[in-house]
């Protein structure tokens, strides 16, 4: 079988590094992702928050571009529990709460530097990522190797 999700949402906390035992680099951030609907002619606003880990490239990549506010595209596959569920706890207050996880295949940040005080990645894929300069190849750089079009 074979799953994936797309999520599109704001950075809600700057990206974590850390490296496991064997020396691998993992990235982790939270991302929510909102939308705004009326019910019974009142407006709600319902969010969701999802955890996202990154590993090796990605995740260093991550760390580096990555920071709160930001918009971005996050691909990747959900972590559920061993009954196949999302990871369930209770909250310090005692509520009762669920947690969306994802692994990252697939990282696009969506917001312009001037959207993000100046700093950061401008773009571009952080599954393949880097910037045509970091590449050495002065900028020119091909986004979509396959030449094929984006389907949305």
């Amino acid at each position: 079988m074979f799953h994936t999700i797309i999520v599109v949402g704001n950075v809600g906390r700057d990206p974590e590094m850390r490296y496991t035992p064997s020396g691998a680099a993992v990235t982790s951030f939270s991302v929510a992702s909102s939308r705004n609907y009326k019910s019974q002619g009142q407006p709600v606003k319902e969010t969701v928050w999802f955890r996202v880990t990154c590993w090796g490239k990605q995740a260093e990549i991550a760390s580096s571009y990555v920071k709160k506010g930001q918009k971005v595209l996050v691909e990747g596959r959900l972590v559920a529990d061993q009954s196949g569920n999302p990871r369930v706890y209770t909250r310090s207050d005692g509520t009762a709460a669920a947690s969306f996880e994802i692994t990252a295949t697939n990282l696009q940040i969506l917001s312009s530097r001037s959207e993000n005080d100046g700093g950061g990645y401008n773009g571009g894929s952080a599954g393949t990522g880097f910037s045509g300069s970091e590449m050495g190849n002065g900028g020119n750089y091909d986004l979509d190797p396959d030449g094929e079009d984006i389907p949305f």
